[in-house]
């Protein structure tokens, strides 16, 4: 990994430190990739809420058709009548 690292200080309580250290030898990575990784994955996980949609919303647009185009959903149904059918028995016919 080819990147620029930037030295700093800062205070952490001991639990913090501990665990920071048992992280580290558990998965046998410096203390500052546990740092890295906990920052990486707050950060993606902060993204990933920010854009997501509140339940009102995402009614809204399931009822729109959740992104599904008319053509999509009539070759869907389709699909879907055509693999009833084949999975009929024959008194059900």
């Amino acid at each position: 990994m080819s990147y620029s690292l930037t030295r700093t200080s800062m205070a952490l309580d001991a639990w913090t430190v501990q665990s920071i250290k048992e992280l580290s030898e558990k998965w046998s990575i410096s203390k500052s990739e546990v740092m890295r990784r906990a920052v990486r994955q707050l950060k993606e996980k902060a993204d990933k809420e920010e854009h997501a949609m509140d339940p009102l919303q995402a009614l809204n647009w399931l009822q729109q058709g959740g992104g599904l185009v008319a053509d999509e959903a009539d070759q869907f149904r389709a699909d879907l009548k055509a693999e009833r059918e084949e999975r009929k028995y024959w008194w059900e016919s």
